[in-house]
């Protein structure tokens, strides 16, 4: 297996924001203020996410949008090609689909922690399998569950004498 995981880029022709308002067009959507700031707080960093800490992130930065505008756009920016909506466990997590590479994760069972890789090796197998089956791939997810070396540290360490008292 190749030694380095980590994520390439993938050039693209428009910004994520007019993509959107592309995808708003030929739906016959508005494009509004309230979207436009989601998509631009959305791509501003890549960071996965829920609806609920999206809500608090645009709330901390003064931008008036509810929460249901929040969750119909999240909803038209996965419809858009441009989010990934991921559900682990009970909760959906967000995470960037346009502009990103095809990538695959770790996930911590005790912090939720979600960590990205990309392996050649995997998308070899993925092909191989499907030439097998004569089958058409259009993408894949990979998510192995279990616990990071942080949370595997935490659990090992004894508690100090202070700490027994």
């Amino acid at each position: 297996m190749s030694s380095n995981f980590s994520l390439g880029k993938v050039e693209v022709s428009l910004t994520p924001t007019e993509r959107f308002e592309e995808f708003l067009k030929s739906r016959g959507k508005r494009v509004t203020q309230q979207r436009r700031m989601i998509v631009e707080d959305v791509f501003a960093q890549h960071d996965h996410f829920n609806a609920d800490e999206l809500c608090d992130v645009l709330q901390k930065a003064g931008r008036d949008v509810s929460r249901p505008t929040v969750y119909r756009t999240l909803n038209e920016l996965v419809e858009a090609g441009l989010l990934r909506r991921m559900t682990i466990g009970s909760r959906s997590v967000y995470e960037l689909d346009y502009g990103y590479p095809q990538h695959d994760h770790l996930y911590c069972e005790k912090c939720d922690k979600l960590m990205e890789f990309q392996s050649e090796e995997i998308v070899r197998i993925r092909e191989e399998v499907a030439r097998e089956f004569n089958f058409r791939v259009s993408g894949h997810r990979f998510i192995v569950y279990g616990v990071c070396d942080e949370c595997q540290k935490r659990r090992r360490r004894r508690p100090r004498r202070l700490e027994m008292v």
